[in-house]
């Protein structure tokens, strides 16, 4: 499992003018089960986004294909973990206690 920190590059006016497409290439890999979650910082310097992936090289493959990254709108920093705890219930908005 991993998490791209993406830290734009770009003023927030040039983001927005790629946000549709990006949004395309998120959808897309989610359809897919390669993203788990994604969404922006707060602030809005960038976002996070959760990836599966059999290994760092696939993950660092998968977001070449962000337009976000092809376009030189944002770096990414990937941060490989192993989930060792999950709450399913997290995902609907349910609070979950160790």
């Amino acid at each position: 499992m991993f998490i791209a920190i993406v830290n734009y590059k770009v003023s927030i006016e040039e983001v927005e003018r790629n946000l549709a497409d990006h949004r395309r290439f998120l959808d897309e890999n989610f359809a897919k089960g390669h993203i788990i979650t994604s969404g922006p910082q707060i602030p809005r310097t960038g976002g996070v986004i959760m990836l599966s992936a059999p290994d760092i090289d696939a993950a660092r493959a998968l977001l070449a294909d962000d337009p976000f990254n092809v376009r030189g709108i944002a770096d990414y920093t990937i941060v490989e973990f192993t989930p060792t705890k999950f709450c399913t219930e997290a995902l609907r908005g349910i609070l979950c206690k160790d």
